[in-house]
């Protein structure tokens, strides 16, 4: 009876232990750990997660976790630069997790063409990346600009200081003579239309690009050469910009940050004399009883008005103002067990040195990514921007203020700008006065952009992924233009109504399969792209304004109007194999075949491809050298891509309406049309550019320092030549044609040093060198030169040659001076200058001390010429501060009369009005070194934000253009272009708003 009871009470006892446990297993084991690096730092978002279960979180800014686990589990730790991690858990409460470093840099993953992830060790071919943090740390709202100078291979030209003004970006030089030049944008896989729209009158506009929040790109990859960018058919043979949205993570809570920025701009100007008055011959003029627009008059310090010391106006200060942004960009991400999400919104506002001038841009991005099933994942995304623009004219155009303050005398006062009559008041004739254009001219532009993007990932097989991935670009525009009665230019008034729709879609549907067959790993892909590109464009033009406050089209007496509608689309079938031999010996081969509708019929598609190779020598290397050099790659590529760099309805002769001496169709209710004067050609095909790459890529001591350098040629042949001219018995003054031949030839440098790198203190160094030599061998024929924009297309001569009246000189090259004894302009014109740079580079330094980071770049052009009109005009005007020596000289030169050297004396005022007509006199040296931006940050202690809800605090302050050193221009920055960014805008300095110096502060706040 004892024994039962003894066993009873044992059976209850072990009862009780066994649900205990079983409670104590059910509610698992909580973990609390740290992980931290080998230096002991801490590692903030680390993922970890309990291997084999959905569980998973991410460590804090302190390094720290938590996460709970039941009975015997694997935790594994995983960092971006670290070495993956796993530890067995028995039961353990607490932790201490040291992460090492992962070495392998240069094997980051990187995305290419087609949005494909690949090894940047085994590329086959030249790429660079940018992370998302430095587009973010230069501070200009514009993509584009944000690259300038980081990436060898790459110039980038903004054209003006206005707000929203367009910017220029070439990959290893132009490879069309007409076409687009511009490397191609692609955001998550999907091309989108960077065109240059928004201005109804002199000067830039905005190229599209300026639509894309710079907050939202976690990376930018720059694919150089025809190798890289084949896949991307026709659209890729300038090479491309890869930009990679960011995301969110997977498993994580929601994280929301808050960036905020404020920053003021001053403008750079151009170099303006202020002793002289205006007047000519040392004659004070008052611009009101006497007017003139020179400033040729008297010393200002002598100078007395009313018995009274002469006032001066320093126009520029006076008229440009401090320019004001506002940045505010909030976000959240996060994500589920098997989703994850990004959204952000963006307000951008900026107030421009020129009054009435501004950028707004409202942009809302959002990323949604889940598994559907096992095998299916799918991402949808949406990138909506709202922008307007206010500018005003630039360059030459008579309603430009810029021109009208950068050669006013100092001695006058323009304000106030309208007489007791209420007319404009004015110093001179044939020009407003520029503040009565700041309340009667206006230049408006509204965009509402669209970019939704779908991608779906499926599985069928561990080794084969099928992707199909959409994308739409869609966007309306609304330009306006209005200039009040008594302009000088439309005395009466003048209202222009432009409005465009875009729609551009793009479908690819990939088919890439992975295998590895002993020593060999293969992947390869398939695919095909389906591409429509859509545009419509009206346009209003009003004159005669019948109700002076009225900004309506309606109250214009005479209106004129028109229309256009443009469609072509694109069909590609692609391919590509990846072979690697054992990780050290890889082949690239790459084909496609493109169909365009708006070539001829019998050559509408064409076919084009690329072969590639790399050699990893250094796994080959003992390890003792491996420790030296940790990687040594060559690789050499070849490539064909076409280009249908041709506008739709080229190959066709259109119709359009005329204007027959001062008879303006349509007139009494008559259409009058005629066939255009160019000829349409039926026969047009592709352009092709061959290319081929060598380069190599070197590691030393764990990527510590890092060289790449590549060399490049590249040649156009069948290059589209629009406009040549034909027999006028044939009715037409032109036509198109496929006969130009033009070459590239280039060095590209990457240098990667981190000098230092310890516990408290690192210091990276980046340098990049880039040299492109290209010439013109053929545009149609004997046909040796041919007009494009400012500048001229020459055989023989590199593409951007500046060509214009030239000094007479004698056969020695000594100035021929005439019997007035002044320099002469030569009876034909020439060769006075080259717009493409010598070489340019950049070097860019971060250094990191505990919390406090601290960086600084610098980018450097040698040569490259400059037309500096704002010089070459204001010689007539007397305003450039050269002319501020008006003492009398004798030019050194020859005359032409006698062949002696000249003797004769000849006036300031004689020698520089003289020079206004000799283009050749403000040809320019652009070089410079710039100061492009410098950046003092520093992330607040975790300990003082205990008890707070804040995650992290940084506060930083950056300036841009804080220093430019530019020895032979006399301009505010050589680093524009005034009239765009198209191919014969180039290399040209006239009026423009200048670009700015500023100052940025900036907090961000992690919740």
């Amino acid at each position: 009876m004892k024994l039962k009871r003894v066993l009873k009470k044992l059976f209850f006892s072990c009862l009780c232990i066994m649900a205990v446990h079983s409670i104590a297993y059910a509610q698992g084991t909580t973990l609390k750990g740290k992980v931290s690096d080998e230096k002991g730092l801490s590692v903030p978002s680390a993922v970890v997660r309990i291997k084999g279960t959905t569980k998973a979180t991410t460590t804090d800014i302190l390094g720290n976790f938590t996460i709970s686990y039941q009975g015997a589990s694997t935790l594994v730790i995983t960092s971006l630069g670290y070495n993956t991690k796993e530890i067995n858990l028995t039961g353990q409460t607490t932790i201490e997790i040291t992460l090492t470093e992962n070495n392998q840099q240069l094997d980051e993953v990187v995305v290419t063409a087609l949005g494909v992830k690949r090894s940047k060790k085994i590329l086959t071919y030249s790429s660079q990346e940018i992370k998302g943090d430095e587009l973010v740390a230069a501070k200009d709202p514009n993509l584009v600009n944000d690259i300038d100078g980081k990436v060898s291979g790459v110039q980038v030209t903004s054209s003006s200081g206005s707000p929203g003004s367009s910017a220029r970006i070439v990959v290893r030089g132009v490879s069309s003579f007409y076409g687009d030049n511009n490397a191609l944008m692609v955001i998550d896989g999907i091309p989108v239309d960077n065109s240059e729209t928004g201005n109804l009158n002199s000067g830039p506009g905005t190229n599209r690009i300026a639509d894309i929040d710079p907050s939202i790109v976690e990376s930018i990859n720059v694919l150089k050469g025809a190798a890289a960018t084949a896949l991307y058919g026709s659209a890729g043979a300038n090479g491309v910009i890869i930009i990679t949205t960011k995301t969110g993570k997977t498993g994580q809570k929601p994280t929301i940050n808050f960036s905020s920025d404020f920053s003021f701009e001053k403008a750079l100007l151009p170099q303006i004399q202020d002793k002289y008055s205006q007047g000519s011959l040392g004659v004070y003029y008052d611009g009101d009883t006497r007017k003139t627009s020179t400033s040729w008059g008297a010393l200002m310090d002598t100078l007395k008005i009313n018995g009274q010391p002469a006032k001066k106006y320093n126009q520029a200060d006076l008229f440009f103002k401090t320019g004001h942004t506002y940045t505010n960009t909030f976000s959240i991400n996060g994500g589920g067990t098997n989703s994850n999400y990004f959204i952000s919104y963006s307000n951008f506002d900026q107030k421009g040195t020129v009054p009435t001038t501004a950028f707004v841009r409202n942009t809302l991005f959002a990323k949604y990514s889940a598994q559907v099933y096992k095998n299916l994942t799918t991402t949808f995304q949406l990138n909506y921007s709202n922008s307007q623009n206010d500018r005003l004219p630039e360059g030459y155009a008579l309603e430009s203020p810029v021109w009208t303050i950068f050669t006013a005398p100092i001695s006058y006062n323009l304000l106030p700008y309208q007489n007791a009559d209420g007319t404009q008041r004015l110093y001179r004739y044939s020009r407003n006065n520029p503040y009565w254009v700041l309340n009667n001219i206006s230049n408006t532009s509204g965009v509402n952009r669209f970019l939704p993007t779908f991608t779906a990932d499926y599985k069928p097989l561990k080794w084969l992924t099928v992707t199909e991935r959409f994308g739409a670009d869609v966007y309306t525009e609304q330009d306006n233009y209005h200039e009040s009665a008594q302009s000088v230019s439309n005395p009466n008034g003048r209202i222009v109504v432009n409005n465009a729709n875009f729609r551009q879609l793009n479908n690819d549907l990939i088919i890439s399969a992975s295998h590895k067959f002993g020593d060999f790993n293969i992947d390869g892909l398939i695919g095909n792209n389906i591409f429509s590109s859509y545009s419509e464009d009206s346009y209003a033009n009003g004159l005669g304004l019948s109700v002076a406050s009225l900004d309506n089209i309606s109250s214009a007496s005479t209106v004129s109007y028109s229309e256009s509608h443009s469609l072509q689309r694109k069909v590609g079938f692609y391919a590509q194999t990846n072979i690697d031999y054992k990780r050290f010996l890889i082949l690239s081969l790459t084909g496609r075949e493109d169909g365009s509708s708006v070539l001829s019929t019998a050559h509408s598609f064409y076919p084009y491809g690329s072969a590639a190779t790399s050699f990893i020598f250094s796994e080959f290397f003992s390890k003792d050298l491996q420790d030296i050099m940790n990687l040594g790659k060559l690789r050499v590529s070849y490539a064909t891509v076409g280009s249908s760099n041709v506008g739709p309805y080229s190959l066709t002769t259109p119709y359009y309406s005329q204007t027959i001496r001062n008879i303006t169709f349509p007139y009494q209710g008559e259409s009058g049309f005629l066939l255009s004067s160019t000829l349409g050609n039926p026969l047009l095909k592709n352009e092709r550019v061959n290319e081929f790459e060598l380069g190599l890529e070197t590691g030393f001591f764990n990527n510590r320092i890092g060289l790449e350098a590549s060399y490049f040629a590249k040649k156009t042949t069948d290059g589209i030549i629009p406009g040549v001219s034909i027999a006028p018995s044939t009715g037409y003054s032109g036509t198109t044609v496929n006969t130009g031949i033009m070459q590239n030839r280039g060095v590209e440098v990457l240098l990667t040093v981190v000098p230092v790198k310890s516990k408290d203190f690192t210091w990276n160094m980046t340098i990049n060198y880039t040299r492109v030599r290209n010439k013109v061998l053929s545009i149609d024929g004997d046909l040796q030169q041919i007009g494009n924009g400012f500048t001229t297309i020459i055989v023989g001569q590199p593409y951007g040659t500046i060509y214009g009246t030239q000094y007479a000189r004698n056969a020695q090259g000594k100035l021929l001076i005439d019997a007035s004894g002044l320099p002469y302009a030569a009876a034909s014109q020439g060769i006075i200058g080259n717009t493409n740079p010598n070489w340019t580079g950049g070097w860019s330094n971060n250094f990191k001390y505990k919390r406090l980071s601290f960086s600084f770049f610098f980018d450097v052009k040698r040569g490259g010429d400059i037309q500096n009109n704002v010089d070459g005009y204001g010689y007539f005007y007397g305003t450039p501060k050269v002319t501020e020596n008006r003492a009398p000289r004798v030019v050194d030169g020859i005359s032409a009369a006698t062949g002696l050297p000249n003797t004769i004396s000849v006036t300031g005022q004689s020698y520089y009005q003289r020079l206004n007509g000799i283009t050749e006199s403000v040809i320019q040296d652009g070089s410079y070194i710039k100061l492009r931006n410098a950046s003092i940050g520093y992330t607040l202690t975790p300990l003082w934000l205990k008890g707070t809800p804040f995650k992290a605090v940084n506060v930083s302050v950056t300036g841009r253009n804080l220093w430019i050193y530019a020895p032979h221009f006399t301009g505010g920055d050589p680093e524009v272009s005034s009239f765009g960014s198209s191919n014969g805008s180039q290399g040209i300095y006239s009026f423009s708003v200048p670009t700015s110096r500023s100052i940025d502060f900036n907090i961000k706040l992690t919740l």
